[in-house]
């Protein structure tokens, strides 16, 4: 086809660009700067095709109608969410929580039969969060006695149906020890369905709730032990980044552990709740 025949699709503007940067800063503290304008044009592509708008511009024109504004932004929230994630990614983490950690808190405890409790913030599709649970139930299969319950929360309601689900393709569960991967996964009896799941235990074990960092209360016991909040705070302006982690702070026991990114390893400075262990560990 002539090229002068093909139909020119409109770009975002600039206007709604800025528009949607400034709505996405304020819901949940993520910064758009003009960089991500092509990324994020291709993200609302899709939220186009499903409620079939001509092009993005139509798109965000109608994103802010009364009548269906607030059932709309959880769409637009899962599209400029990021959501990568792995099992045991960064490994340190979970040897740190095998080895010092939750040694150090049941010793604290004593005799309480009250259960560990984790928390993984911004668990995105639920892999930290297993990969939590893998770890304190191998623990326990070798003799330490003690229960667990483990909480996952996100904001993209798309990745914690996933989550929820605990089905994965088994070049997901590629990073988790052949031992681990062959006790805590079944493959589906379906061949033709290359998936496996988490077994049933761990997923009664593990719990998904949709949460907002950005939120002014956190519905979570405020008796947690270890706070899980990696590679979400480098999307954080400074100030923002002090605020989330202070409140995600008053959520931990005395003595309990808060757990953040490699990347993140400068955020002790943001609090002055924190004391450091390791470059990415702190307690309060």
């Amino acid at each position: 086809m002539p090229s002068a025949m093909l139909e020119a699709v409109p770009h975002l503007s600039d206007r709604h660009f800025r528009s949607i940067a400034e709505l996405v800063e304020a819901e949940v503290g993520i910064k758009l700067p003009a960089s991500k304008r092509l990324m994020l044009e291709g993200r609302l592509q899709k939220r186009v095709r499903v409620l079939n708008y001509s092009d993005v511009n139509e798109y965000v024109e109608h994103l802010f109608d009364a009548d269906h504004f607030e059932a709309e932004l959880v769409h637009l929230i899962d599209c400029v969410t990021t959501n990568k994630t792995d099992f045991f990614r960064e490994p340190s983490h979970f040897a740190f929580m095998r080895g010092v950690a939750v040694p150090e808190l049941l010793r604290r405890r004593g005799r309480s039969p009250r259960p560990l409790k984790i928390w993984s913030a911004a668990c995105s599709t639920g892999m930290e969060a297993y990969t939590v649970a893998i770890v304190l139930d191998d623990m326990i299969s070798t003799g330490a006695k003690f229960q667990f319950s483990v909480l996952g929360t996100d904001i993209s309601t798309s990745v914690l149906q996933l989550a929820e689900t605990g089905i994965y393709t088994p070049e997901m569960i590629a990073p988790v020890p052949a031992e681990l991967a062959k006790r805590y996964f079944l493959s589906s009896r379906d061949p033709a369905r290359d998936e496996v799941r988490v077994i049933p235990r761990l997923r009664r074990s593990t719990n998904f709730m949709r949460m907002n960092l950005m939120d002014e209360v956190y519905p979570v016991d405020r008796d947690v032990d270890i706070i899980f909040c990696r590679n979400v705070l480098i999307y954080f302006d400074k100030p923002t980044q002090r605020k989330v982690v202070e409140q995600l702070c008053t959520h931990l026991r005395p003595g309990g552990y808060f757990i953040v990114g490699h990347s993140e390893s400068m955020i002790h400075n943001e609090s002055i709740m924190l004391q450091q262990v390791q470059p990415t560990i702190f307690t309060v």
